[in-house]
């Protein structure tokens, strides 16, 4: 459930002439395709200024070109929640993406929040009208016509139905499936545009990240889908007292209705209530980490979107969930992976971490490999060094994210989930117990992961230590055995002379080409310098053809030493 919002009129007020285009049902695909491409075209002219030295008044540092990196991020989340509800959205899920964004933009792109304008008691009554065919006093006896919270997808009603049950009722926003199809239309485009690009296209998949946007927007506004997520998150926790799950009531659900148990609570990052409560802040730390460590390696179905706002504390002291509309999922087999990449860090060994990261899809492979092996050998030997319950969750990913960044990394849409919410619930954790410590109330289950390879409650059987080191003596021995054959093969190869050994020095074959291009680029102005000069003589002593044919001979070496720059300053970008 989103966090709550001020009474409806005020909001639309606060909002101004904004709050129409929100709450319209019928969008314009030409207007929408000029917003959104004016947009892309404004942060392309952004990217191409940021490297031109000329565009800084007062020179180029780092200093500066930091504080330019943090004013475009900043105009950026502006105009993706001026955009409306699909870019709100793709700007949050790009907030997760730090493998392809400096680190600047993730971190604006994290403020999205969705407090938008409600929109109004009319349009309600006219989806429930639609959705169930029926109006809104024959489903509930009461039904509050002011939300009490609104979202970019949708907003909440308190109601209570005839039977006698208090419930909240969230609608979705009008239009706003026609939108999503316009938008995502446009946005294809944008992707096969970024794909084809020759420096924003190498090594990334837009096509994909495109579809994986596509998959988790759709899925987030069928509230069916986030009524069964609940129901299962629901059953996950259902011998645990200090978890507290909305039911769902399915005769008064729908596509763009759903129908949820009331369950108030006070929100997690109001501290002084909690406290006025009684409630004891340091075990409310403990228990959020508690949860979703549980969500994550006992159930394999976590909450991806754990902020404040989706959280609440009962007057008990029970954690209250809401809002299950993006959710992730961890297979079993990925689980498997995830553990032989435990212990590739427990042993700090890089390139075990890199084989298992290319099998989790997070690492794409390449030729060479060597730099991204001494990446993660640095940050093995820098983290590794500190004992475990020191360690801080958004230290640890903020180093990944830089160490990923342009880099062959392609962190899976699960993985960076789970980052962002270790992060998320370490901030909360932090905000109710200035001592609490992520990775401290983590120890117990990463060396249950550890030691038994696979905590999921279903089977309760795991290999353990003694079969990693059974495996290990398994994968010696065969290398062992084939270790001669090896030997021999390649000997083979050397007297055939099949065996190539190839040196790269890619700093020194940079040089060398920018070395030619100079020259190159040298040759080409002294033969500008010479043609217009000649067209300048032949011009004066009356000669019109020859100088005419001289300034066509210019005007050729001219733009193929713009091109040579072109293609120098491009090449000086890429390195």
């Amino acid at each position: 459930m989103p966090e709550a919002i001020a009474p409806r009129q005020d909001r639309v007020r606060s909002y101004g002439d904004k709050s129409y285009r929100w709450n319209r049902e019928n969008y314009s695909r030409q207007r929408r395709y000029i917003d959104i491409w004016a947009f892309v075209l404004k942060l392309l002219a952004a990217q191409w200024a940021y490297n031109k030295a000329w565009t800084y008044p007062g020179g180029m540092t780092d200093e500066t070109k930091g504080k330019r990196r943090r004013a475009l991020a900043i105009w950026i989340r502006e105009t993706l929640l001026d955009l409306g509800p699909t870019f709100i959205k793709v700007g949050q899920l790009f907030s997760t993406r730090a493998d392809l964004f400096p680190v600047e933009y993730v971190e604006e792109l994290s403020k999205l929040q969705d407090k938008v304008p409600a929109f109004s008691y009319e349009q309600v009554e006219a989806i429930i009208q639609q959705d169930f065919g029926r109006s809104i006093p024959e489903l509930y006896r009461n039904f509050d016509p002011i939300p009490i919270a609104a979202a970019s997808l949708g907003q909440v009603h308190r109601a209570q139905l005839h039977t006698g049950e208090e419930v909240v009722v969230k609608v979705q926003r009008p239009g706003l499936r026609k939108l999503f199809t316009i938008d995502l239309e446009i946005l294809k485009g944008i992707a096969r545009y970024f794909q084809n690009h020759p420096r924003w296209g190498r090594g990334r998949d837009w096509m994909g990240i495109y579809a994986e946007c596509c998959r988790i927007l759709w899925e987030e506004i069928e509230y069916l889908n986030e009524g069964r997520n609940a129901d299962t998150f629901r059953r996950n926790f259902r011998d645990e007292d200090w978890v507290k799950v909305p039911r769902v009531y399915w005769r008064y659900s729908s596509p763009r209705v759903l129908t949820l148990e009331y369950l108030p609570g006070i929100k997690i990052s109001h501290y002084e209530a909690l406290e006025a409560a009684g409630l004891d802040r340091r075990i409310l730390a403990q228990l959020g980490a508690k949860a979703y460590l549980q969500q994550l390696l006992n159930d394999g179905f976590f909450h991806a979107d754990p902020h404040p706002g989706n959280i609440a504390v009962s007057p008990e002291g029970a954690l209250i969930f809401y809002d299950f509309g993006m959710m992730g999922r961890v297979q079993p087999i990925t689980r498997e992976k995830l553990l032989d990449t435990f212990f590739g860090i427990a042993q700090k060994d890089a390139d075990r971490v890199v084989a298992s990261l290319i099998e989790l899809g997070a690492l794409a492979p390449a030729e060479d490999m060597g730099a991204v092996r001494r990446s993660i050998q640095y940050m093995l030997d820098h983290f590794m060094d500190q004992p475990f319950e020191e360690q801080s969750v958004s230290a640890i990913s903020d180093d990944l994210y830089e160490i990923a960044y342009d880099q062959p990394f392609r962190f899976p849409a699960t993985f960076t989930f789970v980052m962002r919410a270790f992060s998320t619930l370490e901030g909360v954790g932090k905000g109710l117990d200035p001592d609490f410590n992520f990775m401290e109330v983590a120890r117990p289950f990463a060396m249950q992961l550890m030691t038994n390879g696979d905590s999921s409650r279903s089977n309760g059987l795991s290999e353990g230590i003694l079969g990693e080191l059974g495996r290990q003596a398994a994968q010696v021995s065969t290398t062992a055995l084939g270790l001669p054959r090896r030997i021999e093969e390649t000997l083979d190869k050397l007297e055939r002379g099949d065996l190539r050994v190839r040196v790269r020095s890619t700093e020194t074959d940079r040089v060398l080409r920018r070395i030619s291009g100079v020259n190159m680029g040298t040759n080409y102005s002294l033969l500008v310098g010479a043609f217009t000069l000649s067209a300048v003589i032949l011009l004066v002593n009356q000669y019109i053809w020859l100088a005419i044919l001289s300034a066509v001979l210019a005007a050729i070496a001219g733009i193929a030493l713009i091109r040579l720059l072109i293609r120098l300053d491009r090449s000086d970008r890429m390195f």
